[in-house]
């Protein structure tokens, strides 16, 4: 939880303060974003995560318990992390940490593995869920009573945290422990739902579940819905216990929560890049700089082959709702366990960057598909093949081969995005239930 050294509050305190002033002062992927839209919707009081409720309650549905934490940088109450309150909780005992993709600190690059070792704060195991095993094994759940899951997600299927909870309540079901989630928002919001739904044969841990790209869900809920339709084997008998947050609303973007932003990974370190991460995830993975190996990730992209100012021109043309572009030269760098080996890394490139104007109504998934499809164009133009290198990835991402099809073959952006509509809808009545908001 803490940097060798450092006290656990003390490094609470210096990733609030980091989130904090990131958020005021960071370079923005919009810097036409006006005040209102950042602030017209603050509550006079954050919403209350479910760690800060079952804190509140003194930890008492653990009383008795070894609890296993599953979490990273983002599970704090203010200024501490659970971890820290956990391990010094009278009336349970902290067993087990275990880490997700990005590690324990958050500070792992995308794809590498992550070590285990012991937590120098609370002298508690921690155990690599990004290594060799991805599920927590019966020897890591060996002195553990209850599985609790406490990382704040970003909302999209590709994002591996959700895949790692579904691993980890499978694991929890075979233990016959419970699993408890201690719900966070969706920084999306909880109306906006978008995207192709996952198909079973392109089920991998970028994407576990027959969901959309962009599911709507918070993580309490989605629990809800993994347990409830099955989507992995071995759930029937398991306990599922949500702790839910108060004061959170579907309609609320992350702005609304009144919550500090905390970096969930090197590359999404503020609120800006996670809202536009729905499309330029996806953009990633064709031969294009996505803003890696830049201060503004997934806000800002280009390629040598891309001419930036025909292309902003042709994309604000289609006046997309809450967004406008602007050209922007810039120049990929190398930047150590964030992004080491960024694509076109030293080289120059008129690029393009996304300036959101209105947080309440811009489609980020949306607007990724537009960009996709204007950048196939100019590719097919340029004689750029193939557009992605590793076509599989692509796939498996996208959740689809239908996306790649529609690219290649020429649609717009219009088209792709109707190709979704019937079987988002249908998903949209099939999670009804399952909401806790």
């Amino acid at each position: 939880m803490s940097k060798r050294g450092q006290s656990p509050a003390r490094y609470g305190e210096v990733l609030t303060r980091r989130a904090v002033l990131g958020f005021l002062f960071a370079p923005l992927c919009s810097p036409l974003m006006s005040v209102p839209s950042l602030t017209q919707t603050h509550l006079s009081q954050p919403v209350a995560v479910g760690a800060e409720v079952l804190a509140a309650a003194r930890f008492a549905a653990l009383a008795g318990k070894r609890v296993g934490l599953i979490t990273n940088q983002t599970g704090l109450i203010g200024s501490q992390h659970l971890a820290d309150l956990l391990s010094r909780a009278p009336n349970l005992k902290l067993t087990a940490i275990f880490a997700p993709e990005h590690g324990l600190r958050g500070q792992a690059e995308a794809g590498a593995a992550v070590r285990g070792g012991v937590d120098a704060n609370t002298g508690v195991a921690i155990h690599s869920l990004y290594a060799a095993s991805r599920k927590p094994t019966p020897a890591m759940l060996r002195n553990v009573d209850v599985l609790v899951f406490d990382i704040q997600d970003v909302g999209v299927r590709f994002y591996t945290y959700i895949s790692t909870m579904g691993l980890a309540m499978q694991a929890a079901a075979e233990a016959r422990i419970p699993f408890v989630v201690l719900d966070r928002p969706n920084p999306l919001g909880g109306a906006y739902v978008s995207g192709f739904v996952l198909e079973v044969s392109l089920r991998s841990f970028v994407g576990e579940y027959p969901i959309p790209i962009v599911h709507g869900l918070t993580v309490g809920e989605l629990a809800r819905m993994i347990h409830g339709e099955k989507w992995l084997g071995g759930l029937d008998a398991l306990e599922l216990d949500v702790v839910a947050m108060q004061g959170w609303q579907r309609s609320m973007r992350w702005p609304a929560t009144g919550r500090a932003w905390v970096a969930t990974s090197p590359n999404i370190p503020s609120f800006e890049a996670a809202l536009v991460y729905p499309g330029m995830g996806l953009l990633g993975e064709a031969e294009v700089n996505e803003g890696r190996g830049t201060p503004t990730p997934f806000c800002l992209f280009g390629a040598p082959w891309i001419e930036g100012p025909r292309l902003v021109h042709s994309l604000n043309a289609l006046s997309l709702p809450g967004v406008a572009f602007r050209s922007e030269a810039f120049t990929p760098r190398s930047i150590p366990g964030v992004a080491a080996h960024p694509r076109f890394v030293g080289v120059a490139l008129n690029g393009v960057r996304i300036a959101v104007t209105d947080i309440g109504r811009v489609e980020p998934l949306e607007v990724g598909m537009h960009v996709l499809a204007r950048v196939a164009a100019e590719a097919r133009g340029r004689g750029i093949a193939p557009l992605f290198a590793n076509l599989k990835m692509f796939h498996a991402v996208a959740g689809t081969r239908r996306l790649s099809d529609m690219l290649l073959a020429g649609s717009d952006g219009a088209s792709i995005i109707g190709a979704w509509h019937s079987e988002v809808e249908e998903f949209k009545s099939r999670r009804a239930r399952y909401l806790l908001y």
